[in-house]
């Protein structure tokens, strides 16, 4: 057994010594940036550009004015400027404010909001006929009104005065997306519409 261990390790020692230089590896061709088939890479593949989705975005109206604040005004340029506004779809603004207020108080507000909102949109543009309003009130809070102890929550509060605006993207634009802006939440039974 020690002869065959000998011998095995003899002939491997033997090959070691041979003249034959290992072979040189071929240079690799440099990555292309051009997107190509991994089966066949003279095919060129097609870009697939991504669907345009809704936007879905909030205008605040934390300082619980009666005005549209510098922060709605940039919040609202930033839809305007969004490729969501320009590829057309419907608008529906969702007014909303803390609970501070009675029901109906509220809803007037939200509705007043909404409506400021949508007033400084056609006046930057934006055809009238795109936008829907929806008036809720106090129903539909993002953030607590008060604190566990029953204090005023007054961030919360901040968070919950706001309008939520969504803008829907055409089918040519979104191959498949929501065609009305409504979809993307509906409106609780007996909220208040305006067209």
């Amino acid at each position: 057994m020690k002869r065959w261990a000998a011998a095995t390790a003899a002939l491997a020692l033997a090959g070691c010594n041979g003249s034959e230089e290992p072979a040189a590896p071929e240079p690799s061709s440099a990555p292309t940036t051009e997107p190509t088939s991994i089966i066949r890479p003279d095919v060129e593949v097609d870009r697939i550009e991504p669907a345009l989705e809704p936007l879905e975005a909030s205008v605040t109206f934390a300082d619980a004015g009666g005005t549209l604040s510098d922060d709605a005004i940039a919040d609202l340029e930033a839809i305007v400027r969004s490729p969501q506004m320009e590829a057309g779809g419907a608008i529906v603004l969702r007014g909303h404010t803390d609970s501070v207020g009675d029901d109906e108080t509220n809803l007037r507000v939200s509705r007043r909001r909404a409506e400021m909102v949508r007033d400084w949109l056609v006046e930057h543009g934006v055809d009238e006929q795109r936008i829907r309003i929806i008036a809720l009130g106090e129903q539909r809070p993002i953030a607590p009104n008060a604190n566990p102890d029953g204090s005023p929550d007054e961030a919360g509060r901040a968070a919950n005065r706001r309008v939520d605006v969504a803008i829907a993207v055409p089918a040519d634009n979104a191959d498949g997306a929501a065609q009305e802006a409504g979809e993307a939440g509906s409106s609780p039974e007996g909220a208040p519409a305006a067209e």
